[in-house]
């Protein structure tokens, strides 16, 4: 395995389902989320992106410490294995402690006032309390959170031996005492309400704590000598009104009023007299991170559909400043020789981005259907699309605006596509194995050819140079290269595997393909024969390549969540870029060779630097 790493470039992509994983730093100047197993630090005056790298699964808390000098982050992993929680300097964006005890997952984590402690919460097959000190990196003590399951911890905002646990029909105060080292609970008195917390919040005075429930009230608690229930809100009838699909976040205001983000995308600001709705409006996605600035007039908002919105709080208009996928991509691709923009798939969208800046430049959406495979035809003037509906649909690539649409191209769906290198031309794949060739004319799209030799989902598809001759790759373990012209089959690759892509080398005197069983082939175009097998991961399934423009190197990527780059000659892998939480669906090295992205099944795009010599050879070659 090498040891070099690839360098990060950029990433596009916020993992909006993690609870108050959207942080905005005290100095109004950085934005911090969670990515997959990376944590990303935005500059948002210069617009750059720092990542911290250190976890091996994916993030599923995130917490900043009051002063802003440290960050910490806790992960999920496999059934009966630690998971890890990382303390991060933010000034040297280094690692500083690395704290393990948890099983499973961190469900939720609180720096103490003073930044001594820090408490964290596991997940549900963990469900302990524990108080850490920072000084040692040790656990100082721990108990189990609740008899149920335990969401949310905070520490009080001006005293570090109290915190606060909320979870599924419990709210507990804790009292710690390091000298013991004890954690001792005291059970809110909340009469016979049951709710399901899910975050807590409290006041600056440490007077109150807010809590919201799975129900859709709120739940007003007095943390005085009486650690008791003070009211409901939002007050309305019979029982109170109550916000659909929960509250999922809750931030108070300088002036004591309420902030509350809602499972349905609505966010309320609540007055602190009455708890009465004062105004609201409606975004896109579950509202689970609400992140406000030093002066309270502004906050960023995150929700669960990858959304960041910038928000007003006095009139409670949103505008939305970020947006990326939020389920797995499926497809990556750049126009012929054009490396500005590329486009991606995803469930409901096709989306076009600057390459550049990685800002979404277009959205097409389709509801309810899925897309799996995307290209531009050769001149660029069309992006066509093969759909989980079983149509080919084509669209302009600037305004998005639906040319075509090819009906019942395939049974249960369209899941491979490439266009002639004329345009004239379209070769499509099927989730039931057919290959089909499609005649594009101006007004007309009409069928030339069926061939259904393939017993399994067609995976990919190439067309050669001079458009005489495709190859599909299937998961019945064939590759079959097909005549373009008389609609035969040339040649059959066979391998006991389910193949997942092929290529031609850039010669086109060799067709590189991989797939199930972790092998990277090499195989002779003339004669069909195996030349070279690479063993191309030790984890999991290959389910991606490319190759350079001069044939020298290519990547791979699949489900050990690693972009490999490898040299074609030697069959060694170079540099390995580490990032992914998911797995790595699809690689794509931009036609400049300046660069690679990758898309995971956790919706995250990543652009890696391609190392320089390599670029340089690149150059040489156009």
């Amino acid at each position: 395995m090498a040891t070099n790493e690839l360098e990060l470039q950029a990433v596009i992509g916020f993992k909006g389902n993690v609870p108050h994983g959207l942080i905005l730093h005290p100095d109004n100047e950085h934005l911090i989320y969670p990515l997959g197993s990376t944590v990303v630090i935005r500059n948002l005056i210069e617009k750059t992106q720092t990542f911290l790298q250190g976890h091996d699964d994916q993030i599923s808390t995130l917490s900043l410490s009051p002063s802003g000098r440290y960050i910490a982050s806790g992960q999920k992993t496999y059934m009966g294995f630690p998971a890890d929680i990382i303390v991060w300097d933010f000034e040297t964006r280094q690692q500083i402690r690395r704290l393990r005890l948890h099983k499973v997952s961190v469900s939720s984590i609180s720096f103490s006032c003073n930044e001594k402690y820090l408490a964290s919460v596991g997940g549900q097959d963990d469900n302990s309390l524990v108080v850490w000190s920072l000084t040692t990196g040790a656990a100082i003590c721990g108990s189990p959170a609740a008899p149920d399951i335990a969401h949310d911890v905070k520490f009080f905002n001006n005293d570090d031996t109290k915190l606060i646990t909320g979870g599924n029909y419990n709210l507990r105060l804790w009292q710690f005492d390091e000298i013991n080292k004890k954690v001792r609970p005291t059970d809110a008195n909340v009469a016979s309400l049951k709710r399901k917390i899910t975050n807590v919040v409290i006041s600056a005075d440490d007077t109150m704590a807010y809590c919201g429930t799975e129900t859709g009230d709120m739940l007003e608690v007095r943390l005085t000598s009486q650690f008791s229930l003070n009211r409901t809100g939002p007050p309305g009838p019979p029982r109170g009104q109550l916000f659909s699909l929960g509250v999922t976040s809750i931030a108070i205001l300088r002036n004591g009023d309420l902030l509350v983000g809602t499972g349905d995308g609505t966010i309320a600001k609540l007055d602190r007299e009455k708890l009465r709705i004062k105004a609201q409006c409606k975004v896109l996605g579950g509202v689970l991170s609400l992140a406000l600035t030093n002066d309270s007039t502004h906050f960023f908002c995150g929700t669960s559909q990858s959304n960041v919105y910038w928000v007003d709080v006095d009139s409670l208009t949103p505008e939305l400043r970020n947006t990326c996928h939020y389920d797995r991509i499926n497809d990556i691709v750049f126009p012929h020789n054009y490396s500005d923009v590329f486009a991606t798939c995803s469930v409901n969208d096709i989306r076009v981005w600057n390459a550049k800046n990685k800002q979404e430049l277009l959205r097409i959406q389709v509801p309810n259907l899925e897309c799996f495979c995307v290209c531009f035809t050769r001149d660029g003037k069309h992006i066509v699309s093969g759909w989980s509906d079983g149509k080919i649909r084509c669209f302009l690539p600037q305004s998005g605006r639906l040319v075509y649409v090819i009906n019942d191209a395939h049974a249960n769906g369209v899941t491979a596509l490439t266009a002639t290198n004329d345009c004239s031309r379209l070769v499509s794949g099927g989730m039931e194995g057919e290959v089909r060739v499609w005649r594009i004319g101006k007004h007309t799209q009409s069928m030339e050819a069926s061939m259904k030799e393939h017993r399994g989902r067609v995976w990919d598809l190439k067309v050669r140079s001079n458009d005489k001759e495709a190859v599909s790759a299937s998961a019945d373990g064939s590759c079959i290269v097909w005549n373009l012209e008389n609609f035969s089959r040339v040649t059959c690759l066979f391998e006991s595997t389910m193949f997942k892509k092929v290529l031609y080398h850039p010669d086109e005197s060799q067709l590189l393909t991989t797939g199930s069983d972790r092998k990277i082939t090499y195989w002779d175009t003339f004669d069909g024969q195996a030349i070279r097998m690479l063993d191309g991961s030790e984890g999991g399934e290959i389910n991606t390549l490319d190759i350079t423009r001069d044939g020298d190197h290519f990547v791979s990527g699949g489900e050990d969540r690693l972009v490999k780059l490898w040299n074609y000659d030697e069959g060694i892998c170079h540099l390995v870029g580490v990032g992914h939480s998911g797995v790595v669906t699809q690689v794509r090295i931009s036609p400049d060779q300046r660069m690679i992205v990758s898309a995971g099944a956790e919706g995250a795009i990543f652009v890696w630097k391609m190392p320089h010599d390599l670029r340089q050879t690149a150059s040489n070659t156009q």
